[in-house]
């Protein structure tokens, strides 16, 4: 159903609060005729007692921003961090840890949500879509553990607090793709 600031003017809803008061409708009434229930119904007649000529149903939303400025400028300060070690060509770094920034800044005493911390990222252009994984097209099958072994090796400076660039050495047994039958 729609806001009853939508549906009718002050002035009719003045009118009806007019003729309760006048004894010439009943609360169920007008509550029905207006879609509202008992609280929101004596919450408008207060309102209209306290102030007749100035009665209004106008809806003003008012709020604040929902952070602090010096929240949003610590985001700003978090993502320039994550969008240098990215730019970095010696890392391998190659997408934003927004869990990071927000665990971070919890540690600091400032909250600002996962969702949040992200809208400002994609508005400050430090967003990167999920690449798409690529396809994986060779099947090998082997008859037992240890059979095929896969080896590979990468050279980089997997910290950005190390000096130099390390070697990592990775060994992947393929037996998982084994169909063995019985």
């Amino acid at each position: 159903m729609e806001q009853m600031h939508r549906r009718f003017s002050a002035e009719q809803v003045r009118v009806l609060l007019e003729r309760y008061g006048e004894g010439g409708l009943d609360r169920s009434t007008i509550e029905e005729t207006l879609g509202i229930g008992r609280s929101r119904f004596f919450a408008l007649l207060k309102q209209y007692r306290d102030n007749p000529a100035g009665f209004s149903i106008a809806y003003r939303r008012v709020s604040k921003p929902r952070l602090d400025a010096y929240v949003e400028q610590e985001i700003k300060e978090q993502l320039t961090v994550e969008k240098g070690l990215i730019d970095d060509p010696s890392l391998p770094i190659t997408s934003y840890n927004y869990s990071a920034i927000k665990d971070r800044m919890g540690k600091a005493g400032l909250q600002a949500s996962l969702p949040t911390i992200i809208t400002r990222a994609k508005s400050m252009g430090c967003y990167l879509p999920h690449r798409k994984k690529k396809v994986h097209d060779r099947e090998v099958i082997t008859t037992s553990i240890g059979a095929l072994i896969q080896h590979d090796a990468s050279h980089h400076r997997w910290s950005p607090y190390a000096k130099e660039g390390w070697v990592l050495i990775s060994s992947i047994d393929d037996f998982s793709k084994c169909h063995a039958s019985g």
